[in-house]
């Protein structure tokens, strides 16, 4: 008897250890960059805030909306798999938007230069 409540007691106290360090290693600390194949909830979190100056509005011929597109390019920046802001966001809109300054893609380049400004903070 007092030995099955040892084994309970050990069975226990390794769940919860295994527990804590599942969520220790799924903190914000240890918590890798979203990549562009990332859902984009989790994208939005991390690059919407460059990309807040984009439209939400759905354009006719193209993928997904401006915004979409401009978190998509900052996430290829920040895993590195785009080199510079100007081949990240090649899939925005180059024509410039009545009533906004400058286009889709030029605010993009520019959202994209800060992105790598803030990464290379120490």
């Amino acid at each position: 008897m007092a030995i099955r409540v040892r084994q309970r007691w050990g069975i226990t106290g390794l769940c919860l250890a295994v527990v804590l360090v599942a969520a220790a290693l799924a903190s914000p600390a240890y918590a890798d960059k979203p990549g562009p194949g990332a859902t984009l909830a989790t994208k939005t979190n991390a690059y919407g805030r460059y990309c807040q100056n984009q439209s939400t509005v759905h354009v006719g011929g193209q993928k997904g909306t401006p915004f979409s597109q401009c978190v998509t390019a900052m996430a290829k920046l920040a895993v590195d798999q785009s080199k510079d802001p100007w081949t990240a966001c090649s899939a925005l809109s180059r024509k410039p938007v009545p009533g906004a300054s400058g286009s889709p893609f030029s605010r993009c380049v520019v959202a994209g230069t800060r992105l790598l400004k803030d990464l290379k903070k120490p």
